[in-house]
């Protein structure tokens, strides 16, 4: 599976950074690039490997052969 980022989802992480910072959850911004980069790390490498089910049917009404992640 591969894991494909839109440019607006790619604009959305650069601006995590700066909130994650500007909000005072990060004391440094290279921090905040680090946690940012860590979680695009793990979408683009763990995510694909993890065991995937069938969401039940209530969920149906979102689209057709929907899948949850089991952590």
């Amino acid at each position: 599976m591969n894991v494909l980022f839109l440019p607006e989802i790619q604009g959305y992480f650069y601006d995590l950074e700066t909130i994650l910072y500007e909000k005072g959850y990060f004391s440094f911004e290279d921090t905040a690039n680090k946690y940012v980069d860590d979680l695009i790390f793990d979408i683009k490498i763990n995510l694909p490997n993890i065991q995937h089910k069938p969401a039940p049917r209530y969920y149906e009404k979102y689209g057709k052969e929907l899948y949850y992640a089991v952590f």
